[in-house]
């Protein structure tokens, strides 16, 4: 059987932790930011974790992970 390629999309998006976690970017900070507080937009700087619920299928587009 030939080797699972990575699906690009995803590992452009997501990082592995040392741990194992999935790290990606918070969404909604790219434009319209006149209307948001800022403190929404500071939250929005720092990375979040991807949920337990995702991380099964995101880690099978990433087979090195």
């Amino acid at each position: 059987m030939p080797k699972m390629k990575t699906h690009r999309g995803v590992a452009k998006r997501v990082k592995v932790t040392a741990t194992g976690r999935l790290k990606r970017h918070k969404a909604f900070k790219s434009h319209i930011l006149t209307k948001k507080r800022r403190n929404r937009k500071r939250k929005l700087r720092h990375p979040a974790l991807v949920s337990r619920a995702d991380e099964r299928r995101l880690k099978r587009l990433l087979p090195g992970a």
